[in-house]
C-alpha cells in the first residue's frame, strides 16, 4: 500500500514540475506571435515524454497558458528547468527547438530566446548547437 501512495505522490510532483516548465514551452511558441496547433502538439508530446499522464495534459497546458500570459520574464519559467536532470534539460531544449522550427524557419527573437536560455539553464553552446542542428535536420526532411 505504501508504494501506491508513493507513486501517486510522485505523479503529483511530476505534474507540479511540468506545470512550471510548460509556460516556457508556450513562451517559445508565442515569441513569433503565432501559437499554432502544430506547436501545441509538440508541447503535448514533450509533456508525455517527460512523464505527464495523458488525461492531465490539457489541464497543464491551460494553466500554463495563463501563467505565461501573466508573466513578463523568462526567469519565472527557467527556475525549475535549471534544476532538472541533464536528460530532462535536453528533452526540453529539443522541444523548444522543435517548437521554433515547426514553421520551417527561425527569427531573431527565437534565436535570442535560445541564446538567453542556454545561459540561464547552464547548457554549453556546443550542446545547444548540436540539438538545434538535429532538430533542423528532422524538419528539413
Amino acid at each position: 500500500m505504501i508504494n501506491i501512495f508513493k507513486n501517486k505522490e510522485k505523479n503529483k510532483l511530476d505534474d507540479s514540475f511540468l506545470s512550471k516548465i510548460t509556460p516556457l514551452l508556450i513562451h517559445a511558441a508565442k515569441i513569433d506571435e503565432s501559437y499554432t496547433s502544430d506547436e501545441k502538439e509538440i508541447i503535448k508530446k514533450t509533456l508525455l515524454k517527460l512523464g505527464a499522464e495523458k488525461e492531465n495534459i490539457d489541464q497543464i497546458i491551460s494553466k500554463a497558458e495563463i501563467s505565461e500570459e501573466n508573466s513578463n520574464q523568462i526567469l519565472d519559467f527557467t527556475k525549475e528547468v535549471k534544476n532538472a536532470s541533464v536528460s530532462e534539460k535536453i528533452k526540453i531544449i529539443e522541444a523548444l527547438w522543435k517548437i521554433i522550427y515547426s514553421n520551417q524557419k527561425t527569427d531573431m527573437y527565437e534565436e535570442n530566446l535560445m541564446r538567453r536560455l542556454a545561459g540561464l539553464l547552464y547548457v554549453d553552446n556546443k550542446t545547444m548547437v548540436d540539438i538545434k542542428e538535429k532538430v533542423k535536420k528532422e524538419f528539413s526532411k
